[in-house]
């Protein structure tokens, strides 16, 4: 089988709701990353066979098929370029990335953008189920899924907590869990580790114009105090918004590519797909198939968890990736290196490709050979992509 290679990785820097990104539409955002990645890898933009964009709450601002909108908008990709919008939940634009590198790796096509857009602010996360209820359009609950999972109300907050308890976490390991992202996002943004996949976002402050490109959810002053005096989301659970991701305004872009267009087109790989993995489980639970993922992922490579020098693990809330260390019995110290989404936030559509641009990075920084990357996603599903830095 054909070999699909990661050329570039890019993201905006995180914005918070009603923040500093609040004022750009996504459609533009999203144009923006998929810009950078034309510019930066040099390609023609007309070589480009597809792009693969994932969104969550497709809907107002992001709706009418926002992948092909933002190629549209974007300056450096001409209309001839095809664009299909995705919805894997959370791992949508990690399942971009995955569909991409099938597209290649079937020799059906050979340079593929996969990317992921979400402006949380513009289109508030349930939006597009809330407004249809509002109006007397329904629900998405039939009658046949009402008769296998009766009186359930699936939720990602319910299934967190479910984790929690079953876990056997406590409250204030989950608040020093929160704390550590913090703390690594910091030293990373102190350190300049993020500077090579963020892409410049042209705003407008009460300043004037400027330059969106710190992550703006970092609490730079974060204590354990701070965080463990946040309220609970639930009087009956332990989590807070604290130990949780943050609502976030964002996009991501990834250029995958066959060994034919490196070669046509002059490409240096930072990676190639390894592996490629996604399964279902407990609907209700939900969030906990990362753990079940890993293992078929890893037995599919070939591969122990020692064998990885990097884990990227979304941080939901900060029971699934301490559920996914328990479980796999991996290093902590490799997990989330840079800070996760409790601290960067976690703009839903655009984490798949988000994510796999800081594991490059702190790949490449730390001179790392294999990356993991798994979502926990709405349904009980998860997405585990394993790449091996060339």
């Amino acid at each position: 089988m054909a070999t699909a290679y990661i050329v570039d990785a890019v993201r905006t820097a995180g914005g918070r709701r009603n923040g500093r990104l609040a004022g750009v539409h996504p459609v533009d955002l999203a144009a923006a990353t998929l810009d950078a990645i034309v510019e930066r890898t040099g390609i023609d933009g007309s070589a480009v066979d597809d792009v693969i964009m994932g969104c969550v709450s497709q809907g107002g601002q992001q709706a009418g098929q926002v992948g092909r909108n933002a190629v549209l908008a974007a300056r450096r990709l001409p209309d001839s370029v095809p664009a299909v919008t995705i919805d894997r939940q959370c791992g949508s634009s990690q399942q971009a990335i995955q569909f991409a590198a099938q597209a290649v790796m079937s020799g059906v096509q050979d340079m593929v953008i996969a990317a992921g857009v979400e402006s949380m602010t513009r289109v508030p996360m349930g939006s597009t189920a809330i407004f249809h209820m509002k109006e007397g359009l329904g629900n998405y609950k039939s009658p046949q899924l009402e008769e296998k999972y009766p009186g359930i109300m699936f939720s990602q907050f319910m299934g967190a907590e479910m984790i929690v308890k079953k876990h056997g976490f406590s409250k204030d390991q989950l608040d020093a869990f929160a704390l550590s992202s913090h703390l690594k996002a910091i030293a990373a943004t102190q350190a300049n580790a993020f500077a090579n996949e963020i892409v410049p976002i042209a705003i407008e402050t009460a300043d004037g114009a400027g330059l969106h490109t710190v992550d703006e959810g970092i609490r730079f002053d974060a204590s354990i105090e701070s965080i463990s005096g946040v309220k609970l989301l639930s009087p009956e659970g332990l989590l807070t918004a604290a130990s949780s991701s943050q609502i976030c305004d964002g996009a991501s872009a990834a250029l995958i590519v066959s060994e034919a267009a490196l070669k046509a087109h002059g490409l240096t790989p930072l990676a190639r797909i390894h592996t490629l993995t996604v399964t279902a489980g407990d609907p209700v639970i939900m969030l906990e198939e990362p753990l079940f993922a890993t293992d078929k992922a890893l037995k599919r490579a070939g591969l122990k968890i020692d064998d990885i020098d990097l884990y990227e693990v979304n941080e939901a809330f900060a029971s699934v990736p301490m559920a996914w260390l328990k479980h796999t019995g991996a290093d902590p110290d490799k997990l989330n290196v840079n800070g996760g989404a409790i601290a960067l936030g976690h703009p839903l559509g655009a984490s798949g490709t988000k994510l796999m641009s800081t594991l490059l990075n702190a790949l490449k920084a730390r001179g790392g050979k294999y990356g993991l990357q798994t979502m926990c996603e709405g349904g009980g599903v998860a997405n585990v992509t394993i790449v091996e830095m060339m």
